[in-house]
């Protein structure tokens, strides 16, 4: 068993996805997926029906969806029960046996982002690359992840790739925590702050100019770019003493700004949207 593996069978992955802060990232995200689905459901009936009406549900059943990392399928299993067509890949067997009870509409396999060696190229409408980009480590593992991604995913068709943000670490486990002092004495951070991570660490966190760099050695177009999170990560216990109208407007206002480019990058995390041109 891998270091990750062992830490996925201890960490409560479903907790986090129901707590307030976990809730305010999926609901955020789930509206940009669901645009891009909508955007390839537009497409397809396009295409096979240009001058009729196309029954809605056989469309959306046409548009294949492949959530890579997909834990225990918070995505997979909602945007499945939509009627979409959703292929999961999963590298930890304890995740995936809980993603496989929830659902048996959702294909479900073990695997590792770094080589989909299981699935076709060109097959897949929109693909999500959640989870892996927070284990990997250096830029060429996570241009590998990107490139299969790439690879699996139709021409014109949308990649939705997520990833733990530098500014959030250090804030957090830094001075939050109060660890910054042993982190600098233990060279953890550049001159500059950039987090140095081992795999023993479990996580890596990258800054928007990384991002950049992994699209640009791929020939990816990025559409857009948002914080699906904002300061939710920061701002837990608070977010916790809410009413549910209070929470609400909380959730309202971060669909507000998540596409402000003053704003992104300063997250926990960081959703990444491109378009495969070649």
């Amino acid at each position: 068993m891998t270091e990750l593996e062992a830490y996925y069978n201890k960490f409560n992955e479903e907790k986090r996805f129901n707590s307030r802060h976990g809730q305010v990232e999926y609901r955020v995200s789930m509206k940009y997926i669901h645009r891009y689905l909508e955007e390839a459901e537009a497409k397809l009936t396009d295409t096979a029906v240009p001058d009729g009406e196309a029954d809605a549900g056989a469309v959306r059943s046409q548009i294949k969806l492949l959530d890579i990392g997909a834990g225990t399928g918070r995505y997979s299993v909602a945007l499945a029960e939509e009627g979409y067509d959703v292929t999961a890949v999963e590298l930890v067997r304890y995740n995936l046996g809980i993603l496989k009870k929830k659902a048996s509409s959702v294909k479900a396999m073990q695997g590792n982002a770094l080589n989909l060696k299981k699935l076709a190229s060109g097959s897949f409408d929109v693909t999500l690359l959640f989870g892996p980009m927070y284990h990997l480590f250096g830029f060429e593992d996570k241009r590998r992840a990107l490139r299969e991604a790439k690879r699996v995913t139709k021409p014109e068709g949308v990649i939705l790739v997520a990833y733990c943000m530098n500014e959030y670490s250090v804030i957090t486990y830094g001075f939050k925590e109060r660890h910054v002092l042993a982190c600098m004495a233990d060279h953890r951070f550049t001159e500059d702050f950039q987090t140095i991570s081992t795999p023993s660490m479990l996580y890596d966190y990258v800054r928007i100019e990384d991002i950049n760099a992994l699209n640009e050695a791929e020939g990816l177009e990025r559409i857009q770019i948002i914080s699906p999170d904002g300061p939710a990560n920061y701002i837990r216990p608070f977010l916790n003493q809410l009413s549910e109208e209070e929470f609400e407007a909380f959730v309202t206002y971060q669909m507000a700004v998540c596409e402000r480019a003053d704003l992104i990058g300063a997250g926990a995390h960081t959703m990444d949207i491109l378009r495969k041109i070649k």
